[in-house]
């Protein structure tokens, strides 16, 4: 046991080896090889820029850099690009079978047109034939309305900014554009039925007639029971074709109204100069009377009271 314990102890007295030893000789190993790597790549640099030197001075002496510079050539501006041409497709359209039969439109022939009648100020109205002929006799012509005095059109029914007002429970619906708004309307004394209320720009622009003298007779007839209606439901149910809105032509040809302008114009019994007197007489009196107290089209800040 003693001879144990003596050898522990020896060997625990013994010295370690030094590690600062150990390090200083690692530092100094790595320094060396680091001022090795140095001086070969400074010894490369300086025998590169040798050879560049060199190189240089011997196309210096061929008069490679005079060359190189009379080889390059200027610089041009670039030619503007040519744009291409639009040509138009002669192929032919796609069209439905529905619209294989019909004639294609010819939009420019109808600006011509239109450009020749403003030119020429000729008021032209259109209404295209129905399945029966239109005609009216001396009977219609004897119930054509009148008025002794104007009505100021898109007043009554419009608010302050001169937009129509439309009401779905206190409105009245007009026979003859079929919109239910406020303001007067008519009521016929012989159907009492709904196609009897015609509001006052209608009846005033269709027949020539004013709402509130209508109003005021008792034994007022409305057009329908006349035979004189105009709107598009009535002509429909005749054979005939709608005539749009026309009072602003009809009105510049003197005529007071769409109805006095269809029955003077397409009467089956008054025909030749008898008819032409009639239209003459009935431009004449209209455009004597009439047309100078009555607006095309006026807006107001204010109802009709």
């Amino acid at each position: 046991m003693g001879t144990r314990k003596k050898k522990r102890e020896e060997e625990e007295e013994e010295p370690l080896p030094s590690l600062s030893h150990d390090n200083a000789n690692g530092s100094d190993s790595q320094s060396e090889e680091g001022s090795e790597r140095g001086d070969d790549s400074s010894r490369y640099e300086q025998a590169r820029n040798q050879r560049i030197k060199e190189n240089m001075e011997r196309m210096n002496k061929l008069g490679l850099f005079d060359l190189s510079l009379k080889l390059k050539r200027p610089k041009q501006n670039p030619l503007p690009k040519k744009k291409k041409a639009i040509q138009p497709n002669h192929s032919p359209q796609r069209r439905s079978s529905r619209i294989m039969s019909l004639v294609p439109i010819n939009y420019s022939e109808r600006r011509n047109r239109e450009s020749a009648s403003k030119e020429d100020d000729v008021v032209e109205i259109y209404i295209p034939e129905g399945t029966n002929p239109e005609g009216y006799t001396e009977e219609h012509e004897e119930h054509l309305g009148d008025c002794e005095s104007a009505w100021e059109l898109y007043v009554d029914g419009y608010d302050e900014d001169g937009n129509r007002i439309y009401d779905p429970i206190k409105g009245e619906t007009c026979h003859q554009c079929r919109q239910k708004t406020l303001g007067q309307h008519t009521h016929c004394s012989k159907c009492e039925l709904l196609q009897g209320q015609f509001c006052g720009d209608c009846l005033y622009m269709r027949y020539g007639e004013n709402v509130m003298e209508a109003n005021r007779n008792n034994k007022w007839v409305c057009p329908p029971c006349r035979g004189i209606c105009n709107c598009s439901r009535c002509r429909r149910g005749k054979g005939w074709m709608p005539t749009g809105n026309i009072y602003s032509k009809v009105s510049k040809l003197g005529f007071k109204s769409v109805a006095h302008y269809l029955i003077k114009t397409r009467g089956t019994e008054l025909e030749g100069p008898d008819a032409e007197n009639s239209v003459a007489d009935e431009k004449s009196e209209t455009s004597a009377d009439t047309t100078p107290n009555r607006p095309t089209r006026t807006r107001a800040s204010k109802k009709r009271s």
